[in-house]
C-alpha cells in the first residue's frame, strides 16, 4: 500500500501546524472582539468590573456568566444555583432517603464555574476557608468544590443585583457598594 499524503509524514504535519496556528489566530481574534464588545456596554462592564473583583473570576467566567447566563442578579440564589446545575437535589422516595446530586442546568457555565471555584478555593480567602471547612468535616473534595462553585455563584449573583464589588475579609465577605 502505497503512502497516502506523499512523501512522509513532514507535509502532514506541516498541514497541522498551519491549521492549528490558523484557529489559534482565530480564537485570540473572537477573544478580543468579545472583550471590545463587553468594553463597549457600560451595563456589561459595570458586571465585569463587579465580578472581576473576586478573587478567582477571570475574564473567561465572567464573560461567561455575561454571555449563557443573562439572569445573572435577578433571580434568587437557589433558583440561579437550580439553573446553573450546582443545587443539590433529592433522590428521596416514599421512606427512603436517597443521596443528593447535582443535574441538568447549563453546562457551559458550569464548566467554566468549575474551573473558577478551583482557582478560588486557592486564591480566594472566603471560598478557601469554606472549602477547607468542608474537607475537614469528611466531605469528598469533589463535593466541597461543587458547595464552593455554588458558593461562588451566589456571591456574585448578589453582587450583580446590589451592584457591588468584592473586598474581602476573612472569614465573611464584604460587599462595598458602587
Amino acid at each position: 500500500m502505497g503512502q497516502v499524503f506523499g512523501k512522509g509524514k513532514q507535509p502532514v504535519k506541516k498541514s497541522l501546524k498551519t491549521h492549528i496556528a490558523f484557529l489559534e489566530r482565530e480564537l485570540r481574534l473572537a477573544d478580543s472582539d468579545l472583550g471590545d464588545a463587553v468594553r463597549r456596554s457600560p451595563a456589561w462592564r459595570e458586571q465585569d468590573d463587579l465580578m472581576r473583583s473576586v478573587p478567582g473570576v477571570g475574564p473567561v467566567l465572567s464573560h461567561t456568566l455575561l454571555a449563557d447566563l443573562p439572569e445573572l442578579g435577578r433571580l434568587s440564589r437557589r433558583e440561579i444555583a437550580k439553573l446553573v446545575g450546582v443545587a443539590p437535589l433529592s433522590r428521596d422516595s416514599g421512606t427512603l432517603r436517597g443521596r443528593r446530586f447535582v443535574q441538568g442546568g447549563r453546562a457551559a457555565v458550569r464548566g467554566v464555574l468549575y474551573m473558577g471555584a478551583l482557582v478560588a478555593a486557592r486564591r480566594n480567602p472566603v471560598i478557601r476557608a469554606f472549602y477547607e471547612r468542608l474537607v475537614a468535616a469528611g466531605k469528598p473534595k469533589k463535593l466541597a468544590l461543587v458547595a464552593c462553585m455554588r458558593k461562588l455563584l451566589t456571591i456574585l449573583n448578589l453582587m450583580v443585583r446590589t451592584k457591588t464589588r468584592w473586598m474581602a475579609t476573612a472569614p465573611a465577605p464584604v460587599l462595598v457598594s458602587a
